[in-house]
């Protein structure tokens, strides 16, 4: 029987009824994006640029070129987006501890200020009292004794042990002609006089014992507070982060291509997370090490400001001491006239009815009542330095491994949490499932392995860098101040920082070369003081000779011009 024109064979016919419905139950099915451009539009976006079903991917540079919610424009606005929610998520953790030191410094800074402030008073309201017009006769050399203190705090170039050294050889000048009223001294014999006084002891032993505790107590005092606005500037600098190219695609692909996925709430998994932080936080990561020995060297200082070096036991008493120096002055003054008269010739002796009063008409007879620590009260700035050093020293504990734990708090960030609960639940930068890497470590030199982020190693970042130089330089005056030694200072105030130094000086200036100065707190005489201070000099070596030749060579351009 002959075939009809246009009739397949029955079998055939049979298998393409019996596919049909197959094929047609295999042809993919655009799903909806609906959330996706809700959750879009909710960042402040056009919802128009968001597709309201799944699309093929083949534009998309980073996200999965698989069907997508995610338009071309979409995928560039979440890679913006993806850089400011890092940005804020870092900057919110650093904020409240930059907040905190920023706050304790200014209110240390009131405190010592107020301090030194009151104290002026006190001598000044005691002394009027006590030593009437006599005092208001010279009632500069005292004034110039705390200029010279406040100039010191506020990181004047002012040497503790030569400016107290200076005020002792002064009041002993005033003090010889006071107990010597019967003779005219020139400014020469005057001149020699004072060079007795630390042979003489003419004030006993309160000049050292002073000389020890207020250099010991501001060095102390000045450095600390030194070291808070250190850690502020730090803190704000750093936390600035611009994340790299390459940082910038992990972010993307961590936080919003699962949208363009529709997964818009499978979170990221933790150690994907930990592993891109790592990634982008490369440079601050480095600054770890440095930042924690720099906490412990702060709270070294802060157990000296609590026992020996207490600036507020030794300033609140300070008129009572120089007030016990000159009744001891006084007492011994036929005995310290007679060496001197011995070591600087008989003075001549004033015409009669020229001699000028003695001291004991004048009213400096007078002794204030001994000093009891029992009944200071709070005094600068409305609290006790105790109380300040106390809040801070816990405060500091807190901020130890803050850059090391930076990755980890932002991926605990309720606004960042991560899929924590199931590991097989969550995103992987590819699909929602386990992890399989392991986590990086901290710093630029361990992100060579890291399987998220690709970062050159061989780059530091140079704001950072000198952020960890600001905090090891600092790190070495701290030292130094914990053994009572002084250190060469930068002006502490927020206007001065340098824009890219957390110590608030260029980089140039921050090297290690320059931190030690010449004044070295012990109990020895002047002698065995520039003793210590020549061998310091020598041990500095070619560093501290480059120094001086190059402020040498300053002044040598100056009179040139």
């Amino acid at each position: 029987m002959p075939r009809r024109r246009g009739c397949l064979p029955p079998l055939v016919c049979t298998l393409a009824a019996l596919s049909l419905p197959l094929l047609l139950a295999a042809e993919p099915r655009a799903k909806s994006c609906s959330e996706v451009r809700r959750l879009y539009a909710a960042k402040g976006f056009s919802q128009s640029e968001a597709p309201s079903h799944e699309i093929s991917g083949d534009h998309l540079k980073v996200c999965s070129q698989a069907y997508t919610c995610c338009s071309q424009e979409m995928e560039e606005k979440y890679s913006q987006q993806s850089k400011h929610d890092f940005r804020n998520a870092v900057v919110e953790l650093s904020n409240h501890l930059q907040t905190m030191f920023s706050s304790r410094y200014k209110k240390f800074d009131e405190f010592f200020k107020e301090l030194l402030e009151n104290a002026e008073k006190s001598l000044n309201d005691m002394f009027v009292r006590t030593y009437g017009r006599l005092y208001m006769q010279n009632s500069e050399l005292f004034k110039d004794l705390f200029v010279e203190l406040k100039r010191y705090y506020v990181g004047g170039n002012v040497n503790l042990e030569e400016m107290l050294n200076e005020f002792w050889a002064r009041l002993l000048e005033r003090m010889f002609r006071l107990v010597n009223p019967q003779y005219h001294f020139t400014d020469e014999y005057l001149e020699c006089v004072s060079k007795y006084t630390e042979q003489l002891k003419p004030f006993g032993d309160v000049p050292r014992k002073l000389k020890l505790q207020v250099t010991r107590a501001f060095v102390a005092a000045r450095t600390f507070a030194q070291g808070l606005a250190v850690a502020r500037d730090v803190i704000s600098k750093v936390s600035a982060v611009n994340p790299t190219p390459q940082g910038t695609r992990a972010l993307l692909k961590m936080m919003y291509c699962p949208y363009c996925r529709g997964l818009v709430s499978v979170k990221p998994c933790y150690n994907y997370c930990f592993n891109v932080m790592r990634g982008c936080l490369a440079n601050q990561g480095d600054l770890d090490t440095e930042w924690n020995t720099f906490m412990d060297s702060m709270l070294l200082v802060a157990e000296r400001l609590e026992g020996p070096f207490n600036i507020e036991s030794v300033m609140d008493p300070i008129d009572v001491k120089i007030s016990d120096a000159i009744m001891n002055m006084q007492e011994n003054s036929m005995q310290v006239s007679q060496k001197v008269f011995q070591g600087c010739g008989q003075p001549k002796t004033l015409a009669q009815g020229r001699t000028a009063r003695s001291v004991s008409e004048s009213g400096f007879s007078a002794r204030f009542r001994p000093y009891n620590p029992e009944e200071r009260p709070t005094t600068a700035a409305g609290t006790s330095l105790d109380r300040l050093v106390t809040d801070v020293k816990e405060k500091l504990k807190q901020a130890k491994k803050f850059w090391s734990s930076l990755p980890g708090n932002i991926c605990n960030d309720e606004k960042m949490s991560v899929g924590t609960v199931n590991e097989n639940e969550c995103w992987n930068g590819s699909a929602k499932s386990r992890y399989d890497f392991a986590v990086t470590g901290n710093g630029l030199a361990s992100q060579v392995n890291n399987p998220e982020v690709e970062v050159d190693i061989t780059k530091p970042d140079m704001v950072i860098r000198r952020q960890i130089m600001a905090l090891r330089v600092m790190t070495n005056k701290l030292k130094n101040a914990y053994s009572g030694n002084d250190v060469d200072f930068i002006d502490i105030s927020e206007e001065s920082s340098g824009e890219e130094s957390g110590s608030g000086c260029e980089f140039q200036q921050c090297s290690p070369e320059f931190e030690f100065n010449a004044t070295e707190v012990t109990g020895n005489s002047n002698k065995s003081d520039k003793k210590a201070n020549t061998s310091a000099a020598t041990s500095s070596g070619l560093s501290q000779a480059a120094l001086f030749l190059s402020i040498l060579f300053l002044a040598m351009q100056r009179q040139w011009r």
